[in-house]
């Protein structure tokens, strides 16, 4: 429950006036903290941050390197996924099987993890050469 009230709280500080779709994340990292991030637009559309990136953002800026749950909301008629960009960023410091809750404002919750987000995830492994 704490991820879902920090996921909504900071969903309300998105920065969102070209899309007017706001979208919340939260991360529990490993050393129990709860992280936030909210997307932020840009008018060059392709130069804004997703939710789930600023999350990670200010988990590593505070010094946590893994995510050992994630919660996303946003104001939908159904639970919305993560990009891809933000799917390999979670496939980054989270393992496969950690869980991601997609939520709605009014409500709806669709459980799943990491691994089944990106299934086939490029990873570290994909460029050791030994």
């Amino acid at each position: 429950m704490e991820l879902k009230k920090a996921a909504l709280a900071v969903r309300a500080n998105a920065y969102a006036p070209y899309s007017n779709f706001k979208v919340g994340a939260a991360l529990l990292a490993d050393d129990g903290r709860v992280y936030v991030g909210c997307n932020v637009e840009n008018v060059a559309y392709p130069e804004g941050t997703c939710a789930e990136a600023g999350a990670i953002a200010a988990m590593i800026a505070s010094g946590a390197h893994k995510i050992v749950e994630a919660f996303v909301i946003a104001d939908s008629p159904d639970p919305v996924p993560p990009c891809g960009g933000c799917r390999q960023k979670l496939s980054e410091f989270a393992a496969r099987d950690v869980p991601v809750t997609l939520a709605t404002t009014e409500g709806a919750e669709f459980k799943t993890t990491v691994g089944d987000l990106l299934p086939g995830a490029f990873d570290a492994g994909h460029m050791d050469r030994t």
